[in-house]
């Protein structure tokens, strides 16, 4: 069953080990991971802090691919490479302001 997964474990060791952005997005979803327990956040607010980081994780993870993909299309500067892969960027953009305004909304008030 295990060799299911194998093609997605790959992924996975990819983006650890060549996209510095995904790791970054590791590391500070562990530091709300942390910052939650010691700020003893409720089931709720754990819900909404989980599904920020995944969804960092996840608009990361997609733009990694479209990269990829763009890259193999072509090498040669296009306007459209561009466009997708600014557009893929601006999703984890997104994602990640979403999640910053998750954290304070739940972290500042206990931290302060």
């Amino acid at each position: 069953m295990i060799a299911r997964f194998k093609h997605a474990f790959e992924g996975g060791w990819t983006l650890l080990t060549k996209d510095h952005n995904f790791l970054m997005h590791l590391i500070a979803g562990g530091v709300a991971i942390v910052l939650g327990f010691a700020c003893h956040i409720s089931l709720l607010e754990w819900l909404f802090i989980i599904t920020a980081i995944f969804i960092v994780w996840l608009t990361e993870a997609l733009n990694t691919a479209i990269e990829y993909a763009v890259d193999l299309v072509t090498t040669d500067y296009h306007i459209d490479a561009k466009r997708a892969k600014d557009i893929a960027a601006f999703s984890v953009l997104l994602a990640s302001i979403f999640a910053l305004i998750i954290g304070a909304i739940i972290f500042l008030p206990k931290l302060f």
